[in-house]
């Protein structure tokens, strides 16, 4: 049997041929972007043919190569061969005169890296070094500009190929008309960002490019000089809060001081830190919240096409401490996605958007109160959610993790609703989880101990799933190893 009746599946070894390898979109609802004058992304298919070194993952994205890019750089048939050699003599001329920094990468807020005299070494984000620790290096400006051109090479082949709707669960299949949509919204949020309240501007500089953009809401960078250095400058994360349609001035007032309790009242490594609510000339509510320079875990997915084992495995276990803080604090986020999931440049996981977060249970409280009601994205929601009764809002958080953990390893999501009968998917799930070969997206996580916690975090039945706390009790979570800024926020 896949799964016991307490939740934990024992382990298996057979991975049923015909099992489905699901692949479907997502209702995003805030997706970074570098600036208003960002180009729109993706690719055909985000998980590409080519087997994981190490094996646990499903498929990864097979990259052009370095020649390939080269020759088609410099391929042009009128290129004479004089042309060839005289950029050569140049290339000498320039290194023996001292000038090693000629290309050197453009400036970056996030921090340059050196680089020595020779042949471009490729970009890694993740590494590990010599004594066990492990290091992240991520980079915006990197990843959407693989984006980029991710959403040139569809829309120029969409009309070509007919494969756009065979990954019908693949995170990029709904992206593209997300963004579509949202690309026409750009001149009018950047005429905006100079309506800044002088307040506003003062305590915490010009707020600038968008990096995030809601259903009621965008997200925009403020710059501030430091007053002690003034080469320096501070950054903040602005999100601006809109009145919904319909939406009375007391219930929009309501709505956003009760996010922003929330918010500015969590102090956690892996939670982001809320620094305070303001109105801008407009009358519209600011929240102020620290910068996170590394985007948001889904354009990461995005654009890798699935994480590395270890890099995946440092980021879960980071986003259960979070999550467990938050529980012990009585608070369920309600809404986990790769999309509310921040990180910065260093590899450190931040919890944010508390739009729909609940207080179940007060300080003065032992028994939490259960909730009922349907909110948050469609792929991440917990089938109990469903129902017609009173669940444990904690269980729905660790079922989107669960979720979230195997969107990070395979680049897809694992049905587009987890409600019986409504998607063949999730029936084939309960089905598989039932035999001894298991469902076969699942067990292609090779690590006994892992696929033994996945099982039991995605068991439909929210009594039997483990909480937050066991999870990270459990014998696969307690051995994985987080970096240095995971453990400490930076």
């Amino acid at each position: 049997m896949a799964a016991s009746t307490n939740g934990t599946p024992p382990p298996s070894t057979a991975i049923p041929a015909g099992s489905p390898v699901p692949s479907a979109s997502t209702a995003s609802s805030l997706h970074s972007q570098p600036d208003a004058n960002f180009t729109l992304p993706p690719t055909t298919n985000p998980v590409a043919n080519g087997a994981q070194a190490n094996g646990d993952a499903l498929l990864k994205p097979k990259k052009p190569t370095m020649t390939s890019r080269i020759s088609g750089m410099f391929g042009r048939r009128d290129d004479s061969r004089e042309l060839v050699r005289s950029k050569i003599e140049e290339t000498k001329a320039a290194a023996t005169n001292g000038a090693a920094n000629a290309a050197r990468p453009p400036p970056s807020r996030q921090g340059s890296v050196n680089r020595k005299d020779g042949p471009a070494t490729p970009f890694k984000r993740y590494w590990t070094n010599e004594d066990g620790s492990h290091e992240h290096h991520l980079k915006v400006a990197k990843r959407q500009e693989k984006l980029s051109d991710m959403f040139q090479s569809l829309m120029l082949g969409k009309k070509k190929d007919g494969n756009n709707e065979e990954q019908p669960l693949s995170l990029m299949a709904n992206w593209v008309d997300v963004m579509r949509n949202e690309k026409e919204k750009l001149a009018e949020q950047k005429s905006a960002a100079t309506n800044t309240s002088q307040t506003l501007a003062q305590k915490y500089g010009k707020c600038q490019e968008v990096v995030g953009r809601g259903a009621f809401g965008i997200v925009r960078v403020a710059h501030k000089t430091d007053a002690k250095d003034p080469k320096r400058e501070q950054l903040y994360a602005v999100k601006e809060f809109k009145q919904r349609p319909g939406e009375s001035a007391k219930k929009y007032q309501k709505r956003l001081t009760a996010e922003f309790c929330i918010s500015s009242s969590m102090q956690h490594p892996n939670v982001i830190n809320t620094l305070d609510l303001l109105q801008d000339d407009k009358g519209i509510y600011c929240e102020v919240m620290e910068y996170c320079s590394g985007g948001d875990l889904y354009t990461l997915v995005l654009s890798a096409g699935q994480l590395e084992v270890l890099e995946a495995d440092c980021f879960f276990k980071q986003l259960m401490r979070g999550v467990e803080y938050l529980h012990e604090m009585g608070v369920a986020h309600r809404d986990l996605k790769p999309e509310n999931l921040l990180l910065t440049q260093h590899g450190s996981i931040k919890i944010t958007d508390f739009g729909n977060g609940e207080c179940f249970r007060m300080a003065w409280e032992k028994e939490a109160h259960m909730t009922a009601g349907l909110c948050g994205s469609a792929p991440y929601i917990a089938p109990e959610e469903y129902v017609d009764r009173e669940f444990d809002p904690r269980a729905v958080d660790v079922w989107a993790c669960g979720i979230i953990y195997m969107a990070m390893r395979t680049g897809r999501h694992l049905w587009r609703v987890a409600q019986k009968t409504e998607d063949e998917f999730f029936d084939r799930y309960l089905e598989d989880r039932k035999e001894e070969a298991g469902y076969r997206p699942i067990e292609v996580l090779r690590r006994r101990q892992c696929r033994n916690v996945i099982y039991s975090i995605l068991d439909p039945n929210p009594t039997r799933r483990l909480t937050a706390h066991q999870v990270l009790f459990s014998e696969w979570v307690k051995e994985i190893k987080v970096c240095r800024a995971g453990d400490e926020g930076f």
